[in-house]
């Protein structure tokens, strides 16, 4: 899992309440066991005509939005049916963070446990930074897990809560299996220890 300490990248927009997991990666994509590949079906009914091609007015298929790293969405993101497949397909695209004023629990867990930081907001934050992005769509936000702080485009700052392993995780860059992992000298002394 990539590490994640400060992120500083401009914003795509997509302030939409209550966008399921479903609209994030449809359902015929949950076949794969892999995550490689995955970004090219985030939100897919949505970027694509039914004939495959790209529909132009979706942000996603606006060129400058590409590299961008940090999504912010409406209310409630990730509800619906959990599936860990939604996780992979917006860390495929390249988001690294998504901000809302909030997130179903499923959804933030399987988002955290694949390098994907959810930073929850207040709504009046939220509307600024939506409104703030109507008007500057190139700015660009930072985001530093260490001090759990994001930076405001006014200068401000909010602090924004994370589960604390969840954020020594992303910290470090190991999931939950790699974490365990460094303890494998530990486990092996005590195995190997004199029986009395």
């Amino acid at each position: 899992m990539a590490q994640f300490t400060r992120l500083t990248s401009q914003v795509v927009c997509l302030p939409i309440d209550n966008i399921d997991t479903d609209q994030i990666i449809p359902a015929r994509y949950l076949k794969a066991i892999d995550k490689l590949g995955m970004g090219g079906n985030l939100f897919a009914d949505w970027r694509y005509h039914p004939d495959g091609s790209p529909r132009p007015d979706f942000v996603l298929n606006q060129p400058e939005m590409s590299r961008r790293q940090i999504l912010l969405a409406g209310d409630n993101f990730g509800c619906g049916s959990s599936r860990e497949h939604a996780a992979w397909a917006l860390t495929g695209f390249g988001f690294r963070a998504v901000i809302s004023t909030s997130f179903a629990d499923i959804f933030s867990n399987n988002a955290l446990k694949n390098g994907l930081l959810t930073v929850v907001v207040p709504a009046a934050a939220h509307r600024m930074l939506a409104d703030w992005l109507v008007e500057v769509p190139s700015a660009g936000l930072t985001i530093d897990l260490a001090t759990q702080t994001l930076f405001l485009p006014d200068g401000g700052k909010l602090l924004f809560p994370i589960d604390p392993f969840a954020k020594a995780c992303l910290l470090d860059g190991v999931d939950e299996l790699g974490y365990l992992l460094r303890f494998d000298p530990a486990i092996t002394a005590y195995e190997n220890r004199p029986v009395l």
